[in-house]
């Protein structure tokens, strides 16, 4: 196995030899597996465009498109225009649009592309004179665009709402308008503020039980209209008390890049599926994992899952929100994409120690895909970087 000289948090530099063996890509259907999983997936910044980074995107569609197959062809689902996109980071509404109609596009040229949309508010500034009526219609929009190019709704929580709202009954009337309309059941999406700290005290309390209450009566008010939730806390002891609580016909979708192995398991009471970003960074390890669990192999599942969770762990520290860069920096690594540029300039969030951290879990855990082009493209951010080991 190949080695490489990484620096080490007490600043010094010293050789490690890689040991995984790569989880081999093995082509699925989703219908191999008992649980429904999406992988939130990223955008592939376009390097050679004449642009500001920092104040406007531009995104190489085909490799962006191209990573879309790879995921149903490992039978995974697509989050499409979600945070792991960069939605609000980088991606704004009219990139968000033109994503959505060609994930769409591509999604129609298959018969086995699960595909969902993220719908928000993000075209609207929060600010203090934004009343409900506007995030109401600004829902309306996105909701109206997502559904009209033929795409399934994943309803994402709002900056606006979460700025405007004075009590929990401003949440219910909104989101009991918007559900009230939809074409057909949606994917709720509850968003802890360790994701984005302007969620803050969503749903109308700061305390997350009082918050679950709220939203649990909104979804219990509007059930026929919700597929499901996914829930971003970080939390399993409250994804799990909240799976408990949901109506039977709604679905569970884990959001918790920490402990989504065993959510994912589940217990005598019930199981969780997945809406993750982490499955755009570990696909062929979440795929075959979900396969042996279809095959009712619980042992195989977690030996294959379980050790992407200190990986993804890593990549999800705080602050949170930087995550991004983690996912975008394995796909760069595992040769998905040419190059370590994100849209909004969003490579240089995390350092160089966390990169190379993210490198020895990312082998721990067996998804560098050829460790050979790993070794050379860490060198290659090492070096821009001036650590020349």
């Amino acid at each position: 196995m190949p080695s490489i000289n990484l620096p080490n948090p007490d600043r010094t530099i010293s050789p490690y030899t890689l040991t995984g063996t790569p989880i081999p890509f093995v082509q699925h259907k989703a219908s191999d597996f008992n649980r429904i999983a999406y992988a939130a997936a990223h955008v592939v910044a376009d390097p050679l465009a004449s642009n500001d980074p920092w104040l406007t995107p531009a995104i190489d569609w085909d490799t962006t498109l191209k990573f879309r197959h790879r995921l149903w062809d490992l039978g995974l689902g697509v989050a499409e225009a979600m945070d792991t996109a960069q939605r609000g980071m980088g991606l704004g509404w009219p990139e968000a649009q033109e994503l959505i109609r060609r994930a769409q596009a591509e999604a129609r040229t298959r018969d086995d592309s699960l595909i969902a949309y993220g719908a928000g508010t993000d075209h609207l500034q929060p600010g203090p004179d934004v009343t409900i009526d506007q995030i109401i219609a600004a829902y309306e929009e996105q909701v109206g665009f997502v559904e009209g190019e033929g795409g399934r709704v994943i309803l994402m929580a709002s900056r606006a709402l979460a700025a405007a709202a004075k009590t929990p009954d401003d949440y219910a009337k909104v989101y009991s308008h918007i559900l009230g309309q939809v074409k057909q059941p949606v994917v709720m999406h509850w968003l802890g503020e360790m994701f984005d700290p302007a969620l803050a005290g969503y749903w109308g309390h700061e305390n997350h039980d009082s918050a679950m209450d709220v939203c649990l009566d909104v979804i219990a008010a509007n059930a026929d209209k919700v597929d499901g939730i996914k829930i971003s806390l970080l939390s399993a002891e409250k994804e799990i008390a909240m799976r408990r609580r949901l109506p039977a016909s709604v679905k569970m979708y884990t959001g918790d890049d920490f402990n989504y192995a065993e959510l994912i398991s589940g217990d005598e009471r019930g199981y969780s599926h997945a809406l993750l970003g982490i499955f755009d960074a570990i696909a062929p390890a979440a795929s075959a994992a979900l396969a042996a669990l279809g095959k009712g192999d619980e042992k195989n599942f977690f030996t294959l899952l379980e050790p992407t969770v200190p990986l993804s762990r890593h990549i999800f520290a705080a602050p949170t929100r930087f995550y991004k860069t983690g996912v975008v920096f394995l796909a760069y690594l595992n040769g998905l994409q040419d190059h370590f540029q994100m849209i909004g300039g969003q490579q240089s969030t995390r350092s160089v120690q966390h990169l190379a951290e993210l490198f020895r879990l990312a082998d721990k855990a067996r998804v560098l895909s050829d460790p050979e082009l790993a070794v050379k493209r860490m060198n290659a951010v090492l070096n821009v970087n001036s650590v020349l080991a």
